[in-house]
């Protein structure tokens, strides 16, 4: 169950940090429902550094997917064998 586990988090983060890399630059993150009803986040949210930020966060979170793939279970019971 273990291996599960793990194997389920690497893929939620991998998702996530894909999401993040693609939204900020996607037409959905300027035409959704938070910039329509609050028109005073619009130059905030569509500023390049916000994106920018944004993109890095998925980023790392693709490297973090990519670290725990190289420190899984079975990787680490190998190496001690």
């Amino acid at each position: 169950m273990n291996r599960i586990l793990h194997a389920l988090v690497v893929l939620i983060c991998f998702e996530i940090g894909a999401v993040l890399l693609y939204l900020p630059w996607s037409a959905f993150w300027e035409q959704n429902y938070f910039l329509l009803h609050y028109p005073s986040l619009i130059p905030v949210m569509l500023n390049f550094f916000v994106r920018g930020t944004v993109s890095g966060i998925g980023v790392l979170d693709i490297v973090l997917a990519a670290r725990m793939i190289r420190r899984s279970p079975r990787a680490t019971r190998a190496s001690s064998q």
